[in-house]
């Protein structure tokens, strides 16, 4: 019983701090225009930021819309710009845009899809993100074109 409120405690713990360090990295990213690519990685060929970590898209956002905030927001902070997202290599620049998020910050969408980090990725090629169930929906990778990466839990975890 002692351990489980120990493991408990030190969820909470962790969680606080991967929350707190989320928010300020959401915030950092905003202050300047952000440069979305693509990278070699476990699932295959996706999209990435600038240093190299993966991108991923929520299953409960629709288009033009973020589901994505508070709790959820600090565990997958949004890729957020002040200026206009610039295509990097094998990045289709059509496929990006933004969309205005209930704060008013500007998030950045791929093929319609806001944009958002895992907190736990904390090295570039991470995939811990994918295939997630947070905040009641989905978390999965993109391709180069904007489809969503889904593993198929009787794979061993490669893409289908």
């Amino acid at each position: 019983m002692k351990i489980s409120r120990f493991v408990i405690l030190l969820v909470a713990i962790v969680s606080v701090a991967v929350g707190a360090s989320a928010a300020l990295g959401a915030t950092h990213a905003a202050t300047r225009a952000v440069t979305i690519k693509t990278a070699n990685s476990s699932l295959g060929r996706i999209i990435v930021d600038a240093r190299g970590h993966t991108l991923y898209l929520f299953e409960k956002d629709t288009r033009r819309h973020s589901a994505c905030t508070g709790a959820c927001a600090a565990y997958w902070p949004p890729l957020l710009t002040h200026g206009k997202p610039t295509a990097g290599a094998g990045v289709k620049r059509s496929l990006l845009g933004i969309i205005r998020r209930a704060n008013g910050t500007r998030q950045v969408t791929y093929a319609g899809h806001p944009l958002y980090r895992f907190a736990l990725d904390t090295k570039p090629g991470q995939t811990n993100g994918e295939g997630r169930q947070d905040f009641r929906a989905g978390w999965d990778a993109l391709t180069p074109a904007g489809k969503k990466i889904e593993k198929d839990a009787s794979d061993s975890g490669y893409p289908r």
